[in-house]
């Protein structure tokens, strides 16, 4: 079984979600079932980079080789990762080579790895990428995953998404939601431009927050890697 890796590197920090800060390495596979309008990571979909077809034995093996026994947490990323069915048997083969397995997926379909892997983000996309949540699909995948250490994630650029963030929260009261300030400047190349820039839109979602009376039980985060690395790509 072959996946399409369009680049392995790490170790760094998780800058998103629910185990932001965590020191991992990142598997990232092409393609994606979305066309965000506001994608930062548009190479995985749009054909920009051609990806490398890897076994799943060669990738577990490139992963070893960089984390170096420096890490011990690996997040798969993408595109959307839940589209390929030899997923399971990647976090099998990462999880006997003694790591822990994150994933980030918008919830727009079941992949039976899902249920393997240890920390799955559901980061379902607000109006303001242009594209449409199946509500019957994501609460499907959120029961399949009743008992897993779960999180759902939405990125805010406007009052049309926070206004979408409430709905999710009451949607899925139980869940924890984290809340994460958009980027919509994703080809700024100077690094202390994107930081200040970022670090004022996460104040004003701040303010937004704290105001709201659905709101409650949430986390709001900034994207820490863009804090600290901009736009650049493999940090």
């Amino acid at each position: 079984m072959n996946l399409p890796i369009l680049e392995i590197f790490g170790p760094t920090i998780q800058g998103e979600g629910m185990v932001i800060g965590r020191k991992t390495c990142f598997v990232r596979l092409a393609a994606c079932d979305y066309q965000c309008v506001w994608c930062d990571s548009k190479f995985t979909w749009d054909g920009s980079i051609k990806p490398d077809l890897m076994s799943i034995e060669e990738i577990v093996a490139a992963v070893i080789k960089l984390a170096n026994n420096r890490a011990d947490h690996i997040t798969i990323s993408g595109g959307n990762p839940a589209l390929y069915k030899g997923l399971s048997e990647l976090v099998l083969q990462l999880q006997d080579a003694g790591y822990q397995v994150a994933i980030e997926t918008q919830g727009s379909k079941w992949n039976e790895a899902l249920l393997l892997i240890d920390e799955v983000t559901l980061s379902p996309k607000p109006p303001s990428s242009e594209m449409m949540t199946d509500f019957t699909l994501l609460s499907e995948i959120i029961t399949r995953l009743s008992g897993r250490n779960i999180s759902l994630k939405v990125v805010v650029f406007d009052e049309r998404d926070l206004q979408y963030a409430e709905e999710i929260h009451q949607c899925y009261p139980e869940i924890p939601l984290f809340l994460q300030v958009g980027n919509d400047q994703t080809t700024l190349e100077d690094e202390a431009t994107t930081a200040r820039y970022l670090l004022t839109r996460y104040s004003e979602l701040v303010e937004v927050v704290m105001a709201s009376t659905i709101l409650k039980n949430v986390r709001v985060l900034p994207q820490l890697h863009a804090l600290l690395w901009g736009n650049r790509r493999g940090v």
